[in-house]
């Protein structure tokens, strides 16, 4: 490859954004002769026509198309390594969008990133809040706070902390219908449901004597929302019990507004996952970030494990079991 060939890339792609060779010249600092001139340089190196021109305008060709996205990719991985490289020397600086879950972004995650951004200053942040899952690509996002693990296999992740679900409602709530001693007792309550697009969650999975039990939800008996927050406060107005992560209770728990149930028959599951793309270099300022939520994560775990008590092992290995389903009354 010749010295000069990143430069030609450059102009290459540049010419297919602006779509003009000139304006791609001007930017790089060229005439439109020597910008002409290199195009054609390229083009002859590769045995490849990459644009239709015409009087009006350039329009890539097929080859040309293909070409755009390797050298796409290509740049942002040099940019990317430029970037890293200077991370000790200047400050972090651009946009970082971010996607979580809808509660644990407004009351955890929120105040972990105003004290990020306090460190750097030149950050903004783009944070999407949603209890469905991102689309780490259509929707433009560099990382993904996610409980559980993403079944794409184009996606990386990194473990965070560990997580588990606990069944809870407000104290004034158990004084009214009594406090559920078992799984079968839940077939007297009301719930609080969280609703995805693919429908309500009103499977509740439970261990008991190295088994797992299933308890389906009657949905005559349960408030359903898509949204965590909303779901959050019909539970503390004591409109039901509520299946919340840990992460998410844990606060109201430590205050006293809420009591979980049935916390001997726990699962723990797949944990908290930081989600970011594979295969690319993690821009700077994302690495900065996702170094930080380790820390953050790492205290948070040990504080949250001083409170409640993580179930235990037993659960994971009923896995491969066929769990006992239990007849809800409806």
């Amino acid at each position: 490859m010749a010295t000069d060939r990143l430069g030609d890339i450059r102009l290459f792609a540049d010419t297919a954004v602006l779509g003009s060779l000139s304006a791609a010249g001007r930017k790089l600092g060229l005439s439109p002769a020597a910008a002409s001139a290199r195009l054609l340089k390229l083009e002859t190196a590769l045995h490849a026509k990459l644009f239709h021109r015409s009087t009006r305008k350039l329009r890539l060709t097929e080859e040309g198309r293909v070409y755009l996205r390797y050298c796409k990719i290509a740049l942002e991985a040099i940019d990317d390594a430029e970037a890293e490289l200077l991370a000790n020397t200047r400050e972090i600086s651009g946009k970082i969008r971010i996607s979580a879950s809808a509660d644990f972004g407004r009351r955890t995650l929120k105040p972990w990133l105003d004290e990020f951004c306090r460190q750097h200053p030149h950050l903004k942040i783009a944070l999407s809040l949603s209890d469905g899952l991102a689309d780490l690509l259509r929707d433009d996002i560099d990382l993904a706070i996610r409980f559980g693990m993403p079944a794409e296999g184009t996606l990386a992740t990194r473990r965070l902390a560990p997580n588990w679900r606990v069944l809870c409602a407000t104290p004034a709530y158990l004084a009214r219908h009594g406090t559920p001693q078992t799984v079968e007792d839940l077939a007297h309550h009301d719930f609080v449901l969280l609703s995805t697009s693919a429908g309500p969650l009103s499977e509740l999975r439970f261990q008991k004597n190295g088994h797992q039990q299933c308890f389906d939800i009657p949905l005559a008996r349960a408030w359903e929302t898509n949204d965590g927050a909303l779901a959050r406060e019909w539970m503390l107005d004591g409109k039901g019990l509520a299946r919340k992560t840990i992460w998410d209770a844990i606060d109201d728990i430590r205050c006293g507004k809420i009591t979980s149930v049935l916390d001997q028959h726990g699962i723990e599951e797949a944990g908290v996952h930081a989600v970011f793309h594979a295969g690319t270099l993690m821009p700077a300022r994302v690495r900065a970030l996702l170094d930080f939520l380790v820390i953050r994560f790492d205290q948070a775990t040990s504080e949250l494990l001083s409170v409640v008590h993580a179930p235990g092992k037993a659960g994971v290995a009923t896995k491969a079991t066929t769990p006992k389903r239990l007849a809800s009354k409806k």
